[in-house]
């Protein structure tokens, strides 16, 4: 039942067009036009920056004012009291679970962790020096042709199932991926460890020797995948929908999803501000790039800071300076040339009055690509953790549109090209 109506008129069309207005619980109203289709129109958003595509309970943004909630639970409140697989229960079930459901929860992602030996082969169709989001999207896929027990989207069961495989082993082909790439042998995930203490040790720990994961570290990583765990309807959660909405199976569904995250203007951020820092060298540069990045006429721009969506700042930023300063400290990086070259960018980016006056404070993406540089992480690996990160918040969107009354995605086009036209003679 609509809350409100809003009136059309069409110039050129005499019958004006009554369309239904909602109210969400929090947010903008939004105006149903699904009606003028039948009448010949359709409505003009390139973006879809003005478009409610779907109807959603799980994550909610206002960028105005800097608010990010899952289910309702402010993003600070859940880096501070919860971790990593709590929050990807929360985004799956809406709830929180209880101290028993979340032992049965962490207890079914340890068992899922390991991927068959056989897809340990397929890593070696590729190049050694492949883009690692290239053979993420391989392996990702692939992983319907040896998960066939769990492909029946209109099964529950089977779409938990395939949530709980994924949740579980993309640190795992993460990982997989970044020792192909140097050379080294796959390690096999440990069930007596984290989620993010098995994620480091799969990337840094060989069969010669295992080293003890710091504790600072893991808990760097863990606040990573945390905050990177869903944002709403943004370009990869629609692709992931876009293509669940065709039937498509879960695993080629997030598959698509990584694809779209590549997108240098999507999870390339973090990637982009350490190609900035290197770019900018040393700190007697910076003034220098400061002031070509408030020239208007120059190209260049400051990687990490402001957002396309939080126009005041990022909640997130906040938390993962707080772990970014933890992390420098506990390997002593402080004097690391890069990372003077990014503390003195963040100081005058939140005390220049022109950045202040932009809104273009240091995000989630300058702090993040930071603390994985100084863990060891390869700057070109940066956006599998991100997708490693944001699976669940897939998967929820997903499992919610699968769950429901959809239709296949169809957008509607403006044609600007030939009419009709004959073949010359």
């Amino acid at each position: 039942m609509a809350d409100k109506k809003a009136t059309l008129k069409v110039d050129g069309i005499e019958e004006q067009f009554e369309l239904p207005v909602y109210e969400g619980t929090v947010g903008p109203d939004v105006v149903d036009v699904r009606s003028l289709s039948g009448k010949g129109l359709f409505t003009y958003d390139p973006g879809f920056m003005s478009t409610a595509a779907t109807e959603s309970k799980i994550t909610y943004i206002d960028g105005a004012a800097g608010v990010l909630l899952h289910r309702g639970y402010p993003i600070e409140q859940l880096a501070e009291k919860s971790d990593y697989l709590e929050t990807c229960y929360l985004l799956l079930h809406g709830e929180l679970p209880s101290a028993e459901e979340k032992e049965t929860f962490v207890n079914t992602i340890k068992n899922h962790t390991m991927v068959h030996e056989q897809l340990s082969h397929f890593f070696n169709g590729f190049r050694r020096d492949a883009h690692p989001m290239a053979i993420m999207c391989g392996v990702v896929g692939a992983l319907s042709a040896f998960y066939h027990d769990s492909l029946d989207i209109h099964d529950e069961h089977h779409r938990v199932v395939s949530a709980h495989r994924l949740i579980a082993k993309m640190p795992t082909l993460a990982a997989m991926v970044y020792k192909y790439s140097i050379g080294q042998p796959f390690m096999f995930p440990r069930n007596d460890l984290s989620y993010a203490e098995n994620f480091l040790h799969m990337m840094f720990n060989t069969p010669c020797e295992e080293k003890k994961i710091s504790p600072v570290l893991a808990k760097a990583m863990d606040r990573i995948f945390l905050l990177h765990a869903d944002h709403e309807q943004n370009a990869s959660t629609s692709t992931v929908r876009l293509a669940g909405s065709t039937g498509a199976n879960p695993f080629a569904c997030i598959a698509s999803g990584i694809a779209a995250l590549w997108g240098p203007a999507h999870g390339g951020a973090n990637e982009a501000v350490l190609n900035m820092l290197e770019e900018i060298g040393d700190e007697s540069n910076i003034d220098k790039f400061i002031a070509k990045a408030k020239d208007k006429e120059d190209p260049f721009r400051l990687m990490g800071f402001g957002h396309r969506v939080y126009k005041n700042f990022d909640p997130r930023a906040k938390v993962m300076k707080q772990t970014c300063d933890e992390v420098l400290a506990e390997l002593g990086m402080e004097d690391d040339p890069l990372l003077k070259i990014a503390m003195k960018l963040e100081k005058i980016a939140t005390e220049d009055e022109y950045f202040v006056k932009r809104g273009l404070y240091p995000n989630v993406d300058f702090y993040s690509g930071i603390i994985l540089k100084a863990i060891g992480i390869p700057t070109e690996l940066f956006t599998v953790i991100f997708a490693t990160g944001r699976t669940p918040g897939w998967i929820a969107h997903w499992n919610e549109m699968i769950s429901s009354d959809y239709r296949i995605g169809r957008p509607r086009q403006l044609y600007t090209g030939h009419p009709k036209r004959d073949y010359p003679a």
